[in-house]
């Protein structure tokens, strides 16, 4: 009967029957996470004897979720336990693990000159170590060790060490995935308005610290929020460099998947460690836009004396027949042969066929001022009558929106020669068209029930 903790002690405790992966891929790609996280997949050569104990898997991203790991190995192997292990070279591990082995020593020749010797490494308390050499102890300095070849039994790659028993010889193909941590993509927008017109290019921008590079890859990434059940904080450090990837031809591959969106880059990727990369995913031209201006007052029922608003400039993409993953659009348009920011907007996963409004930012040249002409409170209701000035200085025609917050009880009452509708809920909404430096005015009447 096989002893199971003998097994394993062995296999912890010698290399001499261990076998590493190969370390070429059969077959790799990355599924990188909106939520910080990416799935890795490798298939890699196993070959090992039946004395073989340890498979070492090396250069695993150092952000390995050891929980995540699923690897299936033959019927024939029976696995035991597993371990990731990064044994980060110092000078005691070094010398603690020559103990016992033949070392170089350098030692002084005569007053001034030195040599080396051959000896045996006996003993190490971090400052100085005991050695033998032609039958006598010398005690000499830490520093003055010097080593042939770093031990077998130190791992200097973040690696896997599976510790495992076989029936027989084995050369085959196994299939490995897990998680890794620190390894981000987002999206990023540049919009080129062009009167009432724009082109769009979206790119997928790939921050990888995950303390593994990764070479020829076949490269996925998913929009959509996927519940996680833990999320930790990542402690970044700085980047170490920045490469774009532009392929005109073949294009992203876009899939809806359970209520994902699943991209697929069409062709091999190199992700460098603390290294971001962008990839080309989306180029859209002739996309109809329709620009708005949009003003909000004040309720009402608390305006006092006059206040002056701005207005803010929005531009609306329509017909756009593709989903757009959530991130930053950064709107330009040309003015003679300089291209200028307009403004950033954040947006949301943005299912296809759905208008896009972005937020510019406040327009120099249209104001609105709201007045308390007067007021009255009872004990039943609040009547306030306001006038609203909308100037346009610029050399344009401008169409504007003006939206007023008001409560639509029962009772209440609007009065007013400017036509209005209720838009979201309860604002009431204005719309003018207001000609180039000019100036309109109109008046409301509002009247408020009192809730007792």
């Amino acid at each position: 009967m096989k002893i199971i903790p003998f097994i394993l002690l062995v296999s912890f405790v010698t290399s001499l029957y261990a076998v590493k992966l190969s370390p070429n891929t059969l077959d790799n790609s990355l599924i990188i996470y909106n939520s910080n996280i990416g799935l890795v997949h490798e298939k890699r050569q196993l070959s090992l004897t039946k004395n073989d104990t340890r498979i070492i898997y090396e250069d695993v991203a150092s952000s390995i979720n050891t929980d995540s790991i699923n690897v299936s190995f033959p019927k024939a192997m029976t696995l035991y336990s597993q371990q990731y292990r990064f044994d980060k070279l110092t000078q005691n591990k070094l010398i603690n693990a020559h103990i016992g082995k033949s070392i170089q020593v350098k030692v002084m020749k005569d007053a001034k000159n030195f040599t080396t010797i051959e000896a045996k490494l006996l003993s190490n308390d971090g400052l100085s170590c005991i050695v033998r050499s032609n039958k006598k102890i010398i005690i000499v300095e830490s520093k003055n060790i010097i080593f042939k070849k770093i031990p077998s039994e130190l791992i200097t790659k973040p690696s896997l060490v599976w510790n495992v028993n076989t029936k027989r010889n084995i050369n085959t193909k196994i299939n490995i995935d897990y998680l890794i941590n620190s390894i981000t993509w987002k999206s990023n927008y540049i919009l080129n308005l062009d009167e009432d017109e724009a082109s769009l290019i979206g790119w997928i921008s790939i921050d990888n610290r995950s303390g593994k590079s990764f070479t020829d890859t076949s490269l996925h990434v998913l929009a959509g929020d996927i519940n996680r059940a833990i999320q930790p904080r990542e402690n970044y450090r700085a980047v170490k460099s920045m490469s774009r990837l532009e392929y005109d031809s073949p294009s992203v591959a876009h899939q809806a998947h359970e209520g994902y969106h699943f991209y697929t880059i069409p062709f091999k990727v190199n992700l460098s460690n603390n290294e971001k990369t962008q990839v080309k995913f989306i180029a859209k031209n002739n996309i109809p836009v329709q620009r708005k201006y949009i003003a909000t007052m004040n309720n009402p029922n608390y305006l006092n004396g006059e206040i002056k608003h701005d207005v803010t400039q929005f531009v609306t993409l329509k017909g756009l027949d593709i989903p757009l993953p959530k991130g930053i659009v950064r709107s330009y348009s040309k003015l003679k042969d300089t291209n200028i920011l307009l403004g950033e907007t954040n947006i949301k996963h943005t299912p296809k066929d759905t208008a896009l409004s972005l937020k510019l930012g406040k327009n120099f040249d249209i104001k609105v001022k709201e007045t308390l002409l007067k007021q009255d409170k009872s004990s039943w209701n609040i009547d306030a009558d306001i006038k609203y000035t909308v100037k346009n200085t610029s050399d344009e025609s401008k169409a504007i929106t003006i939206l007023v917050p008001f409560n639509k009880k029962n009772g209440s009452r609007i009065k007013s020669d400017r036509k209005y509708t209720f838009t979201k809920g309860n604002m009431v909404t204005f719309k003018l068209k207001i000609p180039a430096n000019s100036e309109k005015n109109f008046n409301v009447y509002y009247r408020t029930k009192v809730t007792k």
